[in-house]
C-alpha cells in the first residue's frame, strides 16, 4: 500500500434508520446521503441539499490532497494518452443515396462533428458542430441524430446536464437552421417516416423511464404531439426504430429478458401499431423485414442461445414463426442485420466472435470468423439495403481497430481504415492470451490476458484484472489504447468473462443473476487465483477494476477475498443494491427486477441481495487502496450508493489502504463529455494505481 498524506478523511454522521422487511431489521447508517430532491439535483445539481454537496465536497477536497503529489505523472498520463489520438480522426463514410454520411473531430476539439459528402465526391457539409453547440455549457452530450429519408432534415438530441434527459431538434439541412420546435424530456431515439416529414421518438416519465412513443409532424408544435404507444408496465423500456428497408417503423417494449413489438407501415406513420406477438416472460425478439415476411431474431421456443425464424409480415402471434436458422446450444446468435439479398448475423461461442453472411434465395452461407481467439470481430451494418457489401470491424489486445468493407457476393474485402496511433504502436511488441479458470461448481471461466513481450511475468507483477458480468453483456478483447500506459509500465491486463455475461451463450448469463448472482463473484476470484497460479502476479498484486454493475463485482469481491487485491478502482458502482431494489421509485428499480429480483415482493429474493450487496457485508477486513467516482447527474447509479460505500468502509471497514471518493458535480454515468476530459479520468485512475504500486515517485512523474 502506498502512504497517504497527513490530510485525514472526511468522516460522515450516523444517522441511523431502520428498515423491516420479511420480519428481518437492517439499519442503515448513511441514509441521509440521499437527497429527498434527488430528482431536481439530478437536472439542476446546484439544488442538492448543502449539507450533502459539503460532504461531497469534503470527499473531493481529500481526494485532491492525496493526488495532488502526483500531478507530474497525471500531466505525463495526459499527453501520453492524447498522443496515441489521431485527433482529427474520423469515420469511414457510410454511403445512402446521394450522400456519404460520417462523423469527424477536429484538432483538439473535444466533440463529434456530424458531416456528409456528396457520393460522387465534392466538398464536405457540417451538419453539427459538437464543439459550437457545447460552447457556455458546463456539460454537453450529442445522443441520438438520424438524416430524413430525403436528407433533407437531421433530427438531434442533446443532453446539457448528464442526467440523460435529452431535448430533441430538428435541423433544416438546406439552412444550417433549427426549426422552432423543441421536444422534451425526451430519451434521444428517433424513427422516421418515409415522407420526410414525420418521425417518432420516445419521452421519459419523472422516473426517467421511457414510457411514451409519440408522433411529431415538422412544423407543429411539440405540446400538440400525439401520443402513439403508452407503456402501462414500469418495469418496461420502450425504444423506437426504422427497419433496414425503410418500410417499417418499430416500437419495442422490453425489460432485460422480455420484449414485445408493434410496427407500423413507415409511409403510414398516422395508422395504429400493430402487434407482433404478445409478451411472454422470458421471450425476447427483435424484427426486421424481407419481402412479405419478418425475420425474428428470438429465444422462443427453447432457443436460449436464440434462432432467427421468418412469419408472415400479417402474423399476430408465434404460432406462425418458423425456423430460418436454427438454435445450436453453446452458440449464442447475438444479433442480425438483414439486405436486401442477404441475412447477417453475429455470432459467439467460448468468448469468440463471428460474423456468418447468409445468401437469402439459396441458404448458402460463408464464416467470416479470426484465426486469433483474442480479437473482436464487429457487425457495423451501413445505412444502405440494397448493397452487396458489408462494412464489419476487427480489433485486438494490441491489434488497432480496422474497418473492412466486404463484398458478400465476389468475397472482396476491401480495408477502409487502420485506428491510427500517432505516437506509436507495434502489435509484435505484445502477446495476448487465453486461459481457462476452474469456478468452484467446476465451470470453465475464459480469461483473455495481454502484456509486453519482454516481460517475465512472476509473483511480484502488477495485473489488473477487469470484471463486469451483468445484463448479458460480454466483454470482449478489444483494441484500447489507453490500457497501454499501464502495460507499458510492466502490467499485465486481463479479462475475466464471468457469468452474467453471455460470453458462453445464454446460459452463461442465466448462471449469473438472480439467486445464482454469486457465481459472478467466485469466477472472479477464480480468475484471479488462475492467473496468480499460472505465475502472472502473486496474491495481493491485483488490481480490481469494474464499472456500475462492474462496480457491484468489484465490492462484492473485496468483501470476500480483499486480501488478493493491492487496490482497486470501482467506477460509478451500483453496490447498495439491497436498498436500490426495494425503492420502487428510483429510475432503474422495476426494469432491473429481472435481473437482481424483487426483495419487496420475495423473501428469498431478498436474502440473495443481502448476501452480497458489497454496502451491506462490509466487515472489519483489510480492505485495499480503492478509489471510488460517482456523479451527481447520474439516473443509473445515483450518487448516493458510492458515497455511502465509501463512508460505511470507513467506519466499519478495517482499510489497510487509502480509500478515495470522487465525485462530478455536474455530471452523470459517464463522467465528463468531452473526450479529452475523458482522457483526464482515466489518467487520474491510472496514476492512483501506479502509485498504490509505488511504481512512481510521488511528485516526479517518473518510474522509480
Amino acid at each position: 500500500m502506498a502512504t497517504t498524506p497527513g490530510t485525514p478523511a472526511p468522516v460522515a454522521a450516523r444517522q441511523p434508520v431502520t428498515d423491516t422487511r420479511h420480519g428481518i431489521t437492517r439499519e442503515d447508517p448513511y441514509a441521509w446521503l440521499r437527497d429527498p430532491n434527488w430528482r431536481e439535483a439530478m437536472v439542476e445539481p446546484e439544488r442538492l441539499d448543502p449539507a450533502i454537496r459539503d460532504y461531497l465536497s469534503a470527499e473531493n477536497a481529500y481526494a485532491d490532497s492525496v493526488m495532488a503529489p502526483l500531478e507530474a505523472i497525471r500531466t505525463e498520463l495526459v499527453a501520453e494518452l492524447r498522443g496515441r489520438i489521431r485527433e482529427d480522426d474520423s469515420s469511414v463514410p457510410a454511403p445512402d443515396g446521394p450522400w456519404a454520411y460520417y462523423s469527424r473531430y477536429r484538432e483538439g476539439g473535444q466533440h463529434v462533428l456530424l458531416c456528409r459528402r456528396p457520393r460522387e465526391g465534392g466538398d464536405e457539409q457540417i451538419l453539427l458542430d459538437g464543439d459550437a453547440e457545447a460552447e457556455g455549457s458546463d456539460y454537453f452530450q450529442l445522443g441520438g441524430a438520424a438524416h430524413s429519408p430525403d436528407h433533407r432534415y437531421l433530427a438531434w438530441a442533446e443532453d446539457r446536464a448528464g442526467a440523460e434527459s435529452f431535448s430533441l431538434r430538428v435541423r433544416d439541412l438546406a439552412t444550417g437552421e433549427d426549426l422552432a420546435e423543441v421536444i422534451q424530456p425526451a430519451r434521444g431515439d428517433i424513427a422516421w417516416a418515409s415522407d420526410g416529414q414525420t418521425f417518432l421518438y420516445t419521452v421519459i416519465d419523472d422516473e426517467h423511464r421511457p414510457r411514451w412513443v409519440y408522433r411529431h409532424v415538422l412544423g407543429t408544435p411539440a405540446d400538440a404531439d400525439e401520443a402513439v404507444y403508452t407503456e402501462t408496465d414500469a418495469g418496461f423500456f420502450l425504444g423506437v426504430e426504422r427497419t433496414e428497408s425503410g418500410r417499417f417503423l418499430i416500437i419495442d417494449s422490453h425489460d432485460h429478458t422480455t420484449s414485445e413489438v408493434r410496427w407500423l407501415p413507415a409511409d403510414r406513420p398516422a395508422a395504429e401499431p400493430q402487434l407482433i406477438a404478445p409478451r411472454e416472460r422470458g421471450v425476447e425478439y427483435s424484427v426486421s423485414d424481407h419481402g412479405d415476411e419478418w425475420l425474428i431474431h428470438t429465444n422462443a421456443d427453447g432457443a436460449e442461445d436464440f434462432m432467427i425464424a421468418r412469419a408472415p409480415i400479417a402474423s399476430t402471434g408465434r404460432g406462425d414463426w418458423t425456423p430460418l436458422v436454427t438454435h445450436r446450444p453453446g452458440r449464442l446468435i447475438e444479433g442480425m442485420r438483414v439486405y436486401a439479398d442477404w441475412l447477417v448475423r453475429q455470432e459467439l461461442e467460448d468468448a469468440e466472435s463471428r460474423l456468418v453472411i447468409r445468401a437469402l434465395a439459396s441458404g448458402a452461407e460463408q464464416v467470416l470468423d479470426q484465426p486469433d481467439p483474442c480479437v473482436e470481430v464487429s457487425l457495423m451494418g451501413g445505412l444502405e439495403y440494397r448493397t452487396d457489401w458489408l462494412r464489419f470491424g476487427v480489433s485486438g489486445f494490441a491489434r488497432p481497430a480496422q474497418v473492412f468493407d466486404y463484398n458478400m457476393r465476389s468475397g472482396e474485402r476491401l480495408l477502409r481504415k487502420t485506428q491510427a496511433v500517432p505516437s506509436g504502436h507495434d502489435p509484435a511488441a505484445y502477446v495476448s492470451r487465453r486461459l481457462m479458470a476452474t469456478a468452484p461448481d467446476g465451470e470453465r471461466v475464459p480469461i483473455s490476458l495481454f502484456h509486453r513481450r519482454d516481460l517475465q511475468p512472476d509473483a511480484d507483477t502488477p495485473l489488473l484484472l477487469y470484471g463486469y458480468g451483468a445484463y448479458g453483456i460480454s466483454d470482449l478483447p478489444g483494441f484500447s489504447p489507453n490500457r497501454l500506459s499501464l502495460v507499458d509500465r510492466g502490467f499485465v491486463y486481463a479479462i475475466a468473462h464471468v457469468r452474467g455475461g453471455k460470453e458462453r451463450g445464454y446460459r452463461w448469463y442465466r448462471q449469473g443473476r438472480l439467486s445464482e448472482k454469486a457465481n459472478t463473484f467466485s469466477d472472479y476470484i477464480a480468475c484471479a487465483e488462475a492467473l496468480i497460479e499460472a505465475g502472472y502476479t502473486g496474491t495481493g498484486r491485483i488490481a480490481a477494476h469494474g464499472g456500475s454493475a462492474g462496480g457491484m463485482l468489484v465490492g462484492a469481491v473485496l468483501n470476500q477475498r480483499p486480501e488478493l487485491f493491492q487496490a482497486a478502482v470501482a467506477d460509478v458502482p451500483f453496490v447498495d443494491v439491497l436498498n436500490t431494489m426495494l425503492d420502487p421509485d428510483l429510475p432503474l428499480t422495476p426494469p432491473e427486477w429481472p435481473e437482481w429480483g424483487n426483495p419487496i415482493d420475495s423473501a428469498r429474493a431478498y436474502a440473495d441481495i443481502a448476501a452480497y450487496s458489497p454496502y451491506d457485508n462490509i466487515a472489519p477486513r483489510a480492505y485495499p487502496d480503492l478509489l471510488v467516482t460517482a456523479g451527481v447527474s447520474d439516473p443509473r447509479v445515483t450518487y448516493w450508493e458510492p458515497a455511502k460505500w465509501v463512508a460505511r468502509l470507513r467506519s466499519e471497514g478495517r482499510p489497510a489502504g487509502t480509500v478515495l471518493l470522487h465525485t462530478h458535480m455536474s455530471a452523470g454515468h459517464g463522467g465528463p463529455g468531452g473526450r479529452f476530459q475523458y482522457l483526464e479520468e482515466v489518467a487520474y485512475r491510472y496514476a492512483f494505481l501506479l502509485w498504490s504500486y509505488q511504481i512512481i515517485s510521488s511528485g516526479t512523474g517518473k518510474s522509480a
